[in-house]
């Protein structure tokens, strides 16, 4: 594998005029940085990256952070990911997205710094450690969501029986969906509407009605707080959803961390990205209560 010093041989300069073309801490003439590239790709010769690094103090490495003990990508993380890649390969930064779980992390084998210049933390919540972790080290952060708050302070109070939330161990969706519905709506017969959390698991709800001889949506409305362009106009009926602009919200979370990360004094800044309601065929005032 060949060295900084073949290079400079093959070049005829010093080690430290070779250093200098490859990371642009001084100006090299153009005569001279010619012939230094020619005799590194001659020579098949790459920069340690680390080296550089530590030398830059700079990974160019991008994080974003994902909680999930057994995370899955779904249709709005892909299009986020987009978003946050597409900004990252114009600026000429890696992208680390980080998956593992906090008990995995605070074994005292695997405690280390993360390689990265600055982060997005997804899905926060209340006293989420990853953001004091950040905010001590001083690394640039952008939050996507925000803690939850009480329903109250949305004029909403739902019953707790009402509210149905799926163990990330649990079964697939849409067998998680099916199960649900069909006990909630053989308890609760007086329901006419259900939220779901994503198309997958809207799929077994409509499984349910089915099973129970509801019609969608004379006895019962179906809406998925989520919006896949592709799943959701093909279920029958075509299924309502909130389309959540996935794309332009990794777009906006990865400019807005380059822009801390560049600048000389801190601040905190927040950017709304609007939602729009995409009604379908599964919403309709209920015409039949069923039994």
């Amino acid at each position: 594998m060949a060295t900084i010093d073949d290079v400079a041989k093959a070049s005829g300069v010093s080690k430290g005029t070779v250093s200098s073309v490859f990371s642009k801490k001084r100006s090299i003439s153009k005569e001279v940085t010619e012939r230094v590239l020619a005799a590194a790709r001659s020579l098949n010769y790459r920069p340690n990256y680390w080296a550089r690094s530590l030398a830059n103090r700079s990974t160019r490495i991008l994080g974003l952070n994902i909680r999930g003990e057994s995370f899955k990508f779904g249709q709005f993380h892909l299009s986020l990911l987009n978003g946050v890649l597409r900004i990252c390969y114009e600026h000429g930064y890696r992208l680390l997205v980080n998956t593992l779980s906090p008990s995995y992390l605070n074994q005292v084998e695997n405690i280390a710094s993360d390689p990265i210049d600055g982060e997005i933390l997804l899905d926060p919540m209340e006293g989420d450690a990853r953001i004091e972790d950040r905010l001590r080290s001083g690394i640039p952060i952008v939050i996507i969501g925000r803690p939850p708050e009480p329903y109250e302070k949305a004029g909403l109070v739902p019953k707790k029986e009402l509210l149905v939330c799926k163990p990330q161990q649990e079964a697939p969706s849409h067998s998680f969906g099916y199960r649900s519905a069909l006990e909630m709506l053989t308890a609760s017969p007086q329901i006419t509407a259900i939220i779901v959390d994503t198309d997958m698991m809207a799929l077994g709800v409509y499984k349910a009605a089915e099973q129970l001889g509801l019609s969608i949506p004379e006895q019962l409305s179906v809406i998925a707080f989520s919006d896949n362009s592709v799943l959701s106009p093909e279920f029958t009926p075509p299924l309502s959803g909130v389309r959540l602009n996935a794309d332009r919200l990794g777009t906006e979370a990865i400019q807005l961390l380059l822009e801390q990360m560049n600048a000389s004094e801190k601040s905190a800044k927040r950017v709304l990205i609007p939602a729009e309601l995409v009604i379908r065929g599964s919403c309709a005032v209920p015409m039949i209560m069923h039994k």
